[in-house]
């Protein structure tokens, strides 16, 4: 039987040529991802489904989709597709994450200028019959100081980009090295340094706990009289209220905003005010980036339903179906290796070293190290993926080495994750239990036996008596359970840590308690997925 695959949105007639040269009996109607009745009607009969936003992947769709085994979004944001739930059948959910990246990176640029000549508005002055000539005095790019946050994939373009229009940049992105920022052209710096420092900011991160209002109206306070803020990546990185006071102010000269914290935008307190540049989220709308990734997502497509071969998939490693039995609770135990590592650290890493003992050394290195790698990066980026992590990594410069050793110890193998920075180095091994179940086994060379939950405590103190009983009281009157509590010693009176499972989430004024008894060095909660 023919290997057949829908096409429910729009894609160019480039990229469902490919699925046909292929071999693969391809339905294109687009009219079918406005239809829900007649997705889920049809939905059953396909391998594959090639979408872009308009079709909602829903629980209800995926039920009736008993043959479905890929799905495709060309594009970046996958909102429209339950991705759990598709993990549950089996459904492999791959995107397209670097193809937008020129067009994103020219828009920014784009609106730099915009702001800076006030472009818009001389733009409807002139065109309402009025000559404002002096109204409008723009500055010059040329010698200004451009502080990138974010110099991942996009902003890394940006950069390039501003150096050819002679500007200087600075870059906050704790986990840019040094190195790489010299091949980047730009220069580190902190986030408070680049505040004071820049001309124009410009934002190129993900929306994540760490960068949520990053841009808070107290950071905001720091910037340089006259600065000009740009946000083509995500809303929610900037208080909009708070700029658009300092907008009113003088402070900020003006701003020039693509996302907003709500969308879509008919009301923001932004719009209206003196040059300020807004756009509906057309970061991604060029000619060329839709046809990049809709023939991005085809080519994915089809290398995995003919060869099985799997490239930036959200929800599996990139690994054969022999491989992923037996590698899968290891590869969840590189993962959860990254993200303890990951959680613990604010600052640019500059290496990761991974060593692979007994068993763990017989597997697919390179979906574990995508793992543990994948683990580090997700601290900073959830949408980070087994496949786009590397590149991510190599992007900031960072240096990966794997060793692998014959068994030692009592465990027929571990994984041993160390992460350097410039001041610091953390290190963590696990290994895979009989019953599939991963362990921490070692913490900054200190032995303990933990179980990984989804809600962890962490803490660090020298060993002296009443630890436990602290922890242990904290928990109990604010009401949250440990399921499991594991201690671990360098040695009598030395350092000591102490790992707790709990059944949820602790407030963050039980972690100000246990921090106010002068008892602790480090008190720092941890979440693992481990559904």
């Amino acid at each position: 039987m023919a290997t057949k695959v829908l096409v429910s949105d729009k894609l160019s007639e480039t990229a469902v040529q490919i699925f046909r040269d292929r071999g693969i009996d391809v339905t294109f109607d687009p009219s079918i991802g406005k239809d829900k009745d007649k997705l889920l009607s049809v939905i059953g009969a396909y391998d594959g489904l090639a979408i872009r936003s308009a079709t909602k992947v829903t629980e209800k769709v995926l039920a009736a989709a008993t043959n479905l085994k890929v799905i495709g979004r060309a594009g970046i944001g996958v909102d429209n597709v339950d991705i759990p739930e598709a993990s549950k059948k089996g459904i492999i959910v791959m995107n397209t994450p670097f193809g937008n990246s020129i067009t994103t990176a020219e828009h920014a640029i784009a609106m730099m200028f915009a702001v800076a000549r006030q472009i818009p508005e001389a733009n409807a002055s002139t065109h309402a019959g009025h000559w404002e000539k002096s109204r409008f005095m723009g500055v010059e790019l040329t010698g200004k100081t451009l502080g990138v946050i974010g110099a991942g994939n996009i902003g890394s373009i940006v950069i390039a980009r501003a150096l050819g229009l002679r500007m200087k940049v600075l870059a906050y992105d704790p986990f840019l090295s040094e190195e790489r920022a010299r091949e980047i052209g730009a220069t580190k710096v902190e986030l408070e340094e680049l505040l004071q420092r820049a001309d124009f900011i410009t934002l190129h991160v993900p929306y994540t706990e760490k960068t949520a209002n990053i841009l808070s109206a107290e950071n905001l306070a720091k910037t340089r009289k006259g600065v000009r803020i740009i946000n083509c990546a995500r809303g929610g990185l900037v208080d909009e209220a708070a700029l658009a006071e300092l907008i009113e102010t003088g402070h900020v000269a003006g701003a020039a905003f693509d996302v907003f914290a709500e969308e879509p935008a008919t009301e923001n307190p932004l719009f209206g005010l003196p040059n300020v540049v807004v756009t509906p989220h057309l970061g991604a709308s060029t000619t060329e980036a839709q046809e990049n990734v809709a023939l991005q997502v085809a080519e994915q497509m089809s290398d995995y339903l003919l060869t099985g071969a799997v490239s930036n998939a959200l929800n599996m490693p990139s690994v054969t179906a022999e491989e992923a039995r037996i590698m899968g609770p290891w590869l969840k135990l590189a993962e959860h290796l990254g993200a303890f590592v990951g959680q613990l650290t604010e600052e640019s890493i500059d290496e990761i070293e991974i060593v692979y003992n007994g068993v763990a050394k017989e597997m697919n290195l390179h979906a574990l190290n995508a793992a543990a790698i994948a683990g580090v990066m997700k601290a900073a980026n959830p949408d980070v993926n087994m496949v786009s992590a590397p590149v991510m990594a190599r992007e900031r410069g960072i240096e990966l080495s794997t060793t692998t050793q014959d068994k030692t110890g009592v465990f027929d193998g571990y994984i041993r994750l160390v992460v350097k920075t410039p001041h610091k180095t953390r290190s963590i091994a696990g290994t895979v239990f009989s019953d599939g179940k991963p362990r921490f086994i070692q913490i900054k060379g200190i032995n303990i036996d933990a179980e990984i939950g989804a809600h962890m405590l962490y803490t660090t103190n020298k060993d002296v008596p009443g630890i436990i009983g602290t922890l242990g009281q904290t928990m109990g009157e604010n009401g949250v359970n440990i399921a499991n509590f594991t201690l671990g010693r360098s040695e009598r009176d030395g350092e000591a840590i102490a790992l707790l499972y709990l059944d949820e989430q602790p407030p963050a004024h039980v972690l100000d308690k246990l921090t106010a008894t002068g008892l602790f060095q480090q008190v720092r909660t941890l979440q693992f997925a481990t559904a």
